[in-house]
Order: structure tokens, then C-alpha cells, then sequence
């Protein structure tokens, strides 16, 4: 397990469509122990594969209380959204900065774990974003594409250029 560099706007690879996964065999799960290392040691509630410079359709998430265990999600798919809810987001890949996004205030996702068995997940509201979030990166989306108004340092309040 290690902490992998977290790749920052402006990296190509935050910009391509990750590819399907075929088969969970070591290598993925040395990723997927060093993604939650590297989201656990960021603060980040989650992760994209291609947010450590890797172009495979995986996510890790952790939005629950304490002794939870975290979301490895692979290939997934949106199936259904529903309502709406808008906030501030911010994003391991763009450091310092938040944004007020417009998300789905329902999500339900397919998805395999990391035994390559399908399951179902839903979400409301923080997990409903963390889910669009992630899922945005694999196809090479941030979320400053859908910033409503200008960014601002998770600082002040001030907005930035």
C-alpha cells in the first residue's frame, strides 16, 4: 500500500475515458488498497482512478461514519437519477478551490466489486455527488465543467479569476 501522486488540472489524463475493467487480478487490488491510502491521506471522501494517472473505470468513496466500509466501485454505470440539489464542491485534482455544481439529489448505480460480482448501490444527496463526481472523472469530466458562476479558494469567500 502507498500513497500515489494525486494528478492536477491541466493533466491530460484528467481529460481521456478510462477504460473497462476485465479481470480483478493483483495489480487492481494494489490500486485499489493504494487509491484509499492516497483519498484517506488527502481528506478526500473520494477518488477516481485517474486522479493517480490510471485510465481504468475505478472509483473508491467514503462518505460513511466511522468503522464503515468504503465504496469500490468498478465500471460503473449510472442507471437512474432523480431531484436536484446544488452546492459547493471541491475536488482532490483541483487543490484549493470550490465551486457551486448542480448534481442529482438521487443516484443508483451499477457497478462490480472487487470480486468482480455486480451490486446495486443508491445514493442521496452527499453520496449522490460523490457518485456523479467520481463517475464524471472516468469519462474525463471535472466538475469545473459544471461550475455554475466563478471558482473560489476554500479559504475566503472571495471569488477567483
Amino acid at each position: 500500500m502507498a500513497i500515489r501522486n494525486i494528478r492536477e488540472v491541466g493533466d491530460s489524463v484528467l481529460t481521456k475515458v478510462s477504460k473497462e475493467i476485465k479481470v480483478a487480478d493483483r495489480k487492481l487490488m494494489v490500486l485499489i488498497d493504494d487509491m484509499l491510502d492516497t483519498m484517506y491521506e488527502a481528506s478526500g471522501v473520494g477518488l477516481a482512478a485517474p486522479q493517480v494517472g490510471v485510465l481504468k473505470r475505478l472509483v473508491v468513496i467514503d462518505v460513511s461514519e466511522e468503522g464503515d466500509e468504503p465504496i469500490i466501485l468498478i465500471n460503473p454505470v449510472i442507471l437512474e437519477t432523480d431531484g436536484e440539489q446544488t452546492g459547493d464542491e471541491g475536488c482532490l485534482s483541483v487543490p484549493g478551490k470550490i465551486g457551486t455544481v448542480t448534481r442529482p439529489n438521487y443516484v443508483k448505480v451499477k457497478a462490480l466489486n472487487e470480486n468482480m460480482e455486480e451490486f446495486i448501490i443508491e445514493g442521496t444527496e452527499l453520496l449522490a455527488r460523490a457518485l456523479c463526481h467520481e463517475i464524471d472523472h472516468l469519462d474525463g469530466l471535472l466538475y469545473v465543467d459544471k461550475t455554475i458562476g466563478e471558482l473560489r479558494n476554500t479559504f475566503t469567500t472571495e471569488e477567483v479569476q
